[in-house]
């Protein structure tokens, strides 16, 4: 009797075992799946900086895309993964301020409906960048898109130093959407809530990314004063901007030049922005080298069309 129950009790031992070992298998499946979809997710969003030191920037467009559309892939297995939906933002907005809104400007000279049509789809990217911002934003707090669209300065109000990134960039992509579109109200009435944004992310981290905050804001200052924009604060960021890079990036340079000097009808400032942008050498920083000759590929072509932005000097033909 003895042996024959512990014959029953072994058998009930190893079928026992047997089940954990195939629900420890079966389990993480489904876990390893995910584990796997995550892992490649974070390490696809981390790799920006691989993108940002290139030295060859029609390498770095052609592979764009690709990135950006693998981005979106996982994420539709990890849709709630923060860090592949801010390189999802991050991405889409550098592509469409590095490539798409600068092809638009340089064909205005020949082709206004190509031109046209390329502003188009810079709007579309930008605002799929913001959308994709706005759902890592809400992953740690839901229902903010409706807040930052009622009251955005309560709503901004409650982020946090861990979410800047996300901040930033949401602000930015929404901000260069705006831009375009500013005969849109549809999108002019969201400007409130990239104002929000910006003096958040200001309020939390202001030398963040070696002055990127407030290089965006030299945008936002230079709206006009009846939608809230100020010569004298533009100036302001422009200059801290350029004292948290060192001086070492183009990119605040050519913005202050294309915003600022521009709408003030100072030409001979405009020229000597852009001759010192063109002077800073891209291999000085390699974390910014990509965007410095991006920046330097606007200058030029700025330097080349500076009558299309003036009123010739006096006594010029």
């Amino acid at each position: 009797m003895e042996t024959d129950r512990y014959r029953g009790e072994s058998a009930r031992g190893r079928w026992g075992l047997l089940g954990a070992i195939a629900l420890l298998v079966l389990l993480p499946a489904c876990s390893l799946e995910s584990l796997a979809v995550d892992s490649m997710a974070s390490a696809l969003a981390g790799a920006g900086g691989v993108y940002a030191s290139d030295e060859d920037p029609e390498l770095v467009r052609d592979a764009l895309p690709f990135a950006l559309k693998t981005y979106e892939t996982l994420l539709v297995e990890a849709p709630e993964n923060v860090d592949l939906l801010t390189a999802a933002c991050r991405g889409f907005t550098q592509y469409a301020a590095g490539y798409v809104e600068p092809d638009a400007e340089r064909a205005e000279v020949e082709d206004w409906e190509q031109a046209e049509a390329l502003r188009a789809r810079a709007l579309k990217l930008y605002l799929r960048a913001r959308d994709y911002c706005l759902r890592g934003l809400e992953v740690d707090v839901a229902g903010i898109s409706e807040r930052l669209a009622l009251a955005p300065r309560e709503a901004a109000a409650g982020l946090r130093p861990a979410q800047i990134e996300r901040v930033y960039w949401t602000g930015a992509a929404w901000g260069a959407a705006i831009s375009i579109g500013l005969d849109r109200p549809e999108l002019v009435v969201d400007l409130p809530a990239v104002e929000a944004l910006m003096e958040r992310a200001l309020e939390l981290e202001p030398a963040w990314d070696d002055g990127s905050i407030h290089e965006a804001m030299i945008r936002l200052e230079a709206l006009p004063e009846a939608m809230g924009g100020s010569p004298e604060r533009a100036r302001y960021h422009f200059e801290r901007a350029v004292e948290l890079s060192s001086g070492e990036r183009a990119s605040p340079y050519v913005a202050y030049a294309t915003t600022v000097s521009v709408g003030a009808g100072r030409r001979q400032e405009f020229v000597e922005l852009l001759r010192t942008a063109l002077a800073i050498d891209p291999d000085v920083r390699p974390e910014s080298r990509l965007a410095n000759l991006l920046a330097q590929r606007q200058a030029r072509f700025l330097l080349e069309h500076v009558d299309d932005y003036f009123l010739p000097d006096e006594g010029s033909p």
